[in-house]
């Protein structure tokens, strides 16, 4: 179905000629592959609509997947937590299973944006913004989560460090591409989880630093058996802490080894200085006190709290 563009209220604010409204995911991918790249999709439009009134985007169509079907759901399969490509941050929010067992996506999806921006958005359109200190792409780089991405040339499966590409770039092309699903496993009885955020208000306005991070311990003998700490923005891109991660990977749970994983994502650390969001220096060092609060409020909640 297509619409002229003049019809809706808000189009003199934007110069696009055609409105698309696909059926199926199918239909959807020709129309983009009609439009030979002068095409976007648009879901929630939180991010389209305004880049495209302040003229960074300009295309010929916009392709609304917004009514593709099967693509609203939040499943568990086995192991794996399936996120549909049309799921919103408000009914990630709401959903009993991520909150029992990916309580980290929940809480950085409650800080995005405002209601409004939480109930039209996607988790999808948010990680395909591709921004440093997006909200829901720290929670998911440190959940180990894949997303699956549809083109007229069939479904490919990118894990979270590869698809993100540095500079707001990502592996999925919104011109001729569509994220189908979000998968990541789900957190089990011995593993904890934190999301921290510092910004200059709690709602509508760009983080300064995002940290999430998911420990896994041995609760008997009281170690670490495995850590992921996903930061933003410290880097062009979301960032995992490799250093700091290895060295908790087998470490005892204590006060010590917390402190030295926190000095080390201090040092690995490539923020840089902005006279709106602060100084390099100041960011690095609040990389440190996030990185020992993120882990001592996770390893309270895996069950093996540090004495």
């Amino acid at each position: 179905m297509s619409y002229a563009f003049k019809d809706f209220h808000w189009a003199n604010d934007i110069r696009v000629n055609e409105y698309l409204l696909p059926k199926t995911t199918a239909e959807a991918l020709e129309m983009l592959a009609e439009y030979k790249g002068q095409a976007q999709v648009v879901s929630g439009g939180t991010d389209v609509i305004p880049k495209l009134r302040k003229r960074e985007l300009e295309v010929e169509a916009l392709v609304d997947i917004s009514r593709l079907p099967g693509m609203s759901d939040i499943k568990q399969k086995g192991d794996k937590i399936i996120l549909g490509g049309l799921v919103t941050h408000a009914r990630t929010v709401a959903s009993l299973l991520i909150r029992e067992k990916a309580g980290v996506l929940a809480e950085g999806a409650a800080r995005v944006g405002s209601p409004q921006i939480r109930n039209m958005g996607t988790v999808a359109g948010n990680l395909a913004s591709g921004h440093p200190a997006a909200d829901t792409s720290m929670p998911l780089l440190a959940l180990n989560a894949s997303v699956t991405i549809a083109s007229t040339e069939g479904e490919r499966v990118v894990d979270l460090p590869q698809f993100f590409q540095g500079g707001n770039q990502t592996a999925a092309d919104s011109r001729r591409e569509i994220i189908t699903q979000i998968s990541f496993s789900a957190l089990g009885k011995n593993q904890g989880c934190c999301y921290l955020r510092l910004s200059k208000r709690r709602a509508l306005t760009i983080a300064i630093l995002v940290l999430a991070t998911v420990v896994d311990v041995d609760p008997d003998e009281k170690t670490i058996r495995d850590a992921a700490i996903a930061i933003g923005p410290v880097a062009p891109m979301p960032f995992r802490a490799r250093d700091a991660e290895e060295i908790l990977k087998g470490a005892p749970v204590s006060k010590e080894i917390v402190e030295r994983a926190g000095d080390a994502a201090y040092k690995e650390s490539t923020p840089e200085s902005s006279v709106v969001w602060g100084s390099d220096e100041y960011k690095k060092e609040m990389v440190k006190v996030f990185v020992r609060r993120g882990l001592y409020k996770a390893l309270k909640r895996a069950g093996c709290p540090v004495a």
